[in-house]
C-alpha cells in the first residue's frame, strides 16, 4: 500500500514539474530603469510563479547616476529575441535610455524615427515572438527636483504646470478672460528658451508615442500600453492621453491601450504574458471601502479609482467578475471614506481606525475565508493608510492577504497588488508571504512611517539631503535601520521578520527590501 501511494505521488510529482517545465517558455524583460520596482521586485515576483525572466545586464540599464545604455539593450535584445516566446519591452529604454532620460533627452525626431524603425525590423525579423510594449506620456508634475527633470523645473516648475492645466482646459471648453490673462502672464513669467525646451522635447516624444501606435495598428506589436505618468485631471499629460486615445480609437483593447500609471506597468504586462501563455483570462472582482470608493479621484491621476482599476484588469489580460462567487481573485481597494487623498505624510494618517477603516477591515477578514483578496491601499499617496493597517491587523486579516500594495501613486498600487495577486495561486505558500511582508514593510513601515521621520531629521540640516543622500548614506541607512527596528517590534504581523534594506537610487523616496525566507 505504501509503495502504491509512493507511485501515484511519484507520478504526480512528474506531471507536476512536467508541467512547470512546459509553461515557463523564455520571456525577455527589459524595465524602464533598475529601481526596485521596475526590476527587483518585478523580476522576483514572475520567478516566484514559476516564469524566471530574462533580462539585460543590469549595466545598461537607467541607474541613480546615468542614462542606460540603449544601444547595449538594442543588441542584447536582437540577439536574444529570437530564443525567445515573448518580450515585454520598455520602449522608453530602447528609445531614451530609461525613464527619467524620456524627460531630459535632446534628440532629434529623426534619431528617435529610426529606433521605431527598429523595432519593427525586430517584429519582422522574428515573427514567432510576442511583443508587448509599453511607453509612457510624460509627467506634468506640480513640482519636482533637477536631478529627475530638466533644472529650470525646480524652479518653474509649478508655473508650468499651472500653464499646462490651461492649455488643456482651453483645448476642451476654452477659457474665460481672467483664465487667458493668466496663460499669457505665465507665458511671460517662464524663461522661453526653458519653455521652448519644455515644449520640444513633450512634441517630440509625443510624435514618438504615435509611431508606436502607428506600428500598433500594422499589428507590429501584440499588445501595447502607453501609462500616463503623474496626471491630473487637467494637465499636458491629459491632453497628450486625448490625442494619442483619438489616434488609437477604434483598436481592440486586446492590442492597445492607454493606462493610468507607469512604473507597475513592467509587472502588468509580464502577468500578461504570462496569463496568455497559459491561456488564462482571471475574473476580478473589485470591491471597494465604503464611502465615495470607486469614484474617489486619488492624487498624481485623471481617472476615478473605478476606471484605473477596471482599465488595469483589463491590461493584465483579465476580465471583470460580476461577484465574489464567480472571481478568481478580489481586488479589495482602500478609498478614504470623505473622498479626498492626502499624502502619507498628513497629520491625518495616524494609526487610529476609523469606523470606516473597521469596517472594511471586518469585511476582508470575513471574504478572505472564500477567497483570494488583494488589496490596493490607495487612501494615501506615497504609503499606507496608518488607520487602516491597525484595523487589519486587529482582525488578524493582514498575513492572509494573497497581495498587498500601497506604494507611490494609487495606479502604481493597483497595478502591483492586482499583478501580485493574480500570480500568487501559482507560487509556494512561503514565497508568497516573503512578497507581502517586502510590500508590507516597503509601503507601510518605510514609507508611510519611517521615511517621513528619518526626512524630518534630515530637513533640519539640509532640506536636499533626501534627494542625495552622498556621503551621508551610511549614517542615514543605519538612522533608518533603527527606526525601522522600532516600528516592526510594535507590529505583530512584521515582528521577527528577518530583513535587509538599502537606498538603491542613493535617495529617501525608494528603499530595497529583502526579506529571508
Amino acid at each position: 500500500m505504501q509503495i502504491k501511494k509512493y507511485l501515484l505521488g511519484s507520478a504526480a510529482a512528474l506531471l507536476l514539474f512536467s508541467g512547470l517545465a512546459a509553461a515557463s517558455p523564455k520571456i525577455i524583460y527589459i524595465p524602464l530603469d533598475n529601481r526596485p520596482v521596475n526590476l527587483e521586485y518585478t523580476v522576483d515576483t514572475a520567478k516566484a510563479a514559476g516564469y524566471p525572466l530574462t533580462v539585460p545586464p543590469e549595466k545598461y540599464l537607467s541607474n541613480h547616476k546615468s542614462v542606460g545604455d540603449n544601444e547595449g539593450l538594442w543588441e542584447w535584445l536582437e540577439t536574444e529575441a529570437p530564443h525567445a516566446e515573448a518580450a515585454v519591452i520598455a520602449t522608453d529604454s530602447l528609445n531614451y535610455g530609461g525613464l527619467v532620460a524620456s524627460r531630459k533627452h535632446h534628440h532629434l525626431e529623426k534619431y528617435l524615427r529610426g529606433k521605431i524603425v527598429r523595432l519593427d525590423t525586430l517584429h519582422k525579423n522574428n515573427p514567432g515572438l510576442k511583443i508587448y510594449a509599453f511607453s509612457t506620456i510624460m509627467r506634468t508634475p506640480r513640482q519636482s527636483v533637477a536631478s529627475v527633470e530638466p533644472a529650470y523645473y525646480e524652479t518653474y516648475g509649478p508655473k508650468i504646470f499651472r500653464l499646462s492645466q490651461l492649455a488643456d482646459k482651453e483645448d476642451m471648453e476654452g477659457l474665460t478672460e481672467t483664465e487667458e490673462r493668466e496663460k499669457n502672464q505665465l507665458t511671460l513669467s517662464i524663461p522661453a528658451n526653458d519653455l521652448k525646451d519644455w515644449r520640444t522635447r513633450r512634441l517630440v516624444n509625443l510624435q514618438t508615442n504615435k509611431r508606436l501606435i502607428r506600428m500598433a495598428q500594422r499589428d507590429g506589436f501584440h499588445f501595447l500600453a502607453i501609462g500616463k505618468d503623474d496626471d491630473a485631471p487637467l494637465s499636458q499629460t491629459h491632453m497628450e492621453a486625448r490625442i494619442l486615445e483619438n489616434l488609437g480609437n477604434g483598436m481592440n483593447k486586446k492590442q492597445f491601450q492607454i493606462v493610468p500609471g507607469v512604473d507597475q506597468l513592467g509587472l502588468t504586462l509580464v502577468t500578461r504574458a504570462i496569463n496568455e501563455i497559459r491561456g488564462d483570462k482571471p475574473a476580478v472582482y473589485p470591491l471597494f471601502a465604503p464611502g465615495t470608493g470607486g469614484s474617489t479621484v486619488p492624487l498624481y491621476t485623471d481617472e476615478s479609482a473605478e476606471n484605473s482599476v477596471h482599465n488595469q484588469i483589463i491590461a493584465i489580460g483579465g476580465k471583470i467578475a460580476s461577484s465574489t462567487k464567480k472571481a478568481d481573485l478580489i481586488l479589495a481597494v482602500n478609498t478614504p471614506d470623505d473622498g479626498i487623498c492626502r499624502d502619507s505624510t498628513a497629520n491625518e494618517n495616524a494609526p487610529y481606525s476609523n469606523r470606516a477603516n473597521k469596517e472594511f477591515a471586518a469585511q476582508i477578514a470575513d471574504l478572505e475565508r472564500m477567497k483570494p483578496i488583494a488589496l490596493a491601499d490607495i487612501a494615501y499617496a506615497n504609503g499606507a493608510d496608518n488607520g487602516f493597517m491597525e484595523a487589519l491587523s486587529h482582525k488578524k486579516a493582514l498575513l492572509d492577504l494573497t497581495a498587498y500594495s500601497g506604494w507611490n501613486t494609487s495606479d502604481n498600487s493597483i497595478g502591483f497588488a492586482l499583478s501580485q495577486g493574480i500570480l500568487a495561486k501559482r507560487m509556494s505558500e512561503p514565497d508568497r508571504l516573503r512578497l507581502l511582508k517586502i510590500r508590507l514593510l516597503d509601503d507601510w513601515i518605510y514609507q508611510a512611517n519611517v521615511r517621513y521621520r528619518v526626512s524630518l531629521e534630515m530637513d533640519r540640516h539640509n532640506v536636499k539631503l533626501k534627494y542625495d543622500l552622498g556621503k551621508y548614506y551610511n549614517k542615514i541607512l543605519s538612522r533608518t535601520n533603527r527606526l525601522f527596528k522600532t516600528y516592526i517590534s510594535d507590529e505583530p504581523d512584521v515582528k521577527g521578520t528577518d530583513y535587509t534594506i538599502e537606498f538603491p537610487w542613493n535617495r529617501m523616496f525608494e528603499v530595497s527590501v529583502r526579506v529571508n525566507p
